[in-house]
């Protein structure tokens, strides 16, 4: 083969790699012409509903991170590194550029929601590291969020739509528990004195157990 041909060749391979990058993802063939509202609801709803009601690990995970903290402020910013994070894994990973297999993204998600549990038990205010470690672990999530969107597939066309809508949708799923939990436990018990010893450690306690059997199990 001369150094044309081998050109040629190379060439050939890198478009096909980029194409493959490009199209990484499962392709929602019946959304392809459809309105742009259309896509815009079907992938919203589809969001809210990965976590209302068929994310019991991610709901557990969110009424975790407003148990250390009474002030709204404060679990709105968790929320919002959580997202920033998980937005990032879930339209890389639909691209192609990270993968990793189920086997070992949902027990890491176990164990976040286990590490989380702990925490609220051991200290008795939010550091401002915990922002941070709540951002890694929304990457690990993002993961799994993709996992469950690559079963359904995007619009060959409507990437980044599709990718914001459902986003968008998980987002107001959280907003939804967050908005539960600090109107149901936190607005009402969250300043009395023994608001730690009746909610956050036995709430905690139980999201640690059942974590903990999830990581078990997903091993």
């Amino acid at each position: 083969m001369n150094a044309t041909n081998q050109k040629r060749a190379f060439l050939f391979l890198l478009l096909l790699a980029a194409s493959q990058v490009a199209f990484a993802h499962t392709v929602n063939y019946e959304l392809a012409n459809a309105p742009l509202h259309n896509v815009i609801g079907f992938y919203m709803k589809l969001g809210i509903q990965h976590i209302i009601p068929y994310g019991l690990d991610h709901i557990v995970f969110v009424v975790g991170l407003c148990l250390l903290s009474t002030k709204l402020k404060s679990i709105l910013w968790q929320a919002t590194a959580f997202t920033v994070a998980h937005s990032v894994t879930l339209a890389l990973s639909m691209k192609g550029v990270i993968t990793l297999p189920a086997s070992v993204v949902e027990p890491i998600i176990a164990l976040s929601i286990l590490f989380i549990a702990v925490e609220n038990i051991l200290i008795t205010e939010l550091k401002p590291w915990r922002i941070a470690v709540v951002f890694l672990f929304g990457l690990i999530h993002g993961l799994g969020f993709a996992s469950a969107l690559n079963e359904i597939g995007l619009p060959p066309n409507q990437f980044l739509l599709s990718i914001l809508s459902f986003n968008l949708g998980v987002e107001i799923g959280q907003i939804i528990v967050i908005a539960l939990v600090f109107g149901l436990i936190i607005l009402p018990f969250g300043r009395r004195p023994l608001y730690r010893k009746s909610f956050v450690y036995p709430l905690s306690a139980v999201i640690g157990v059942v974590a903990l059997w999830w990581t078990i199990q997903r091993l």
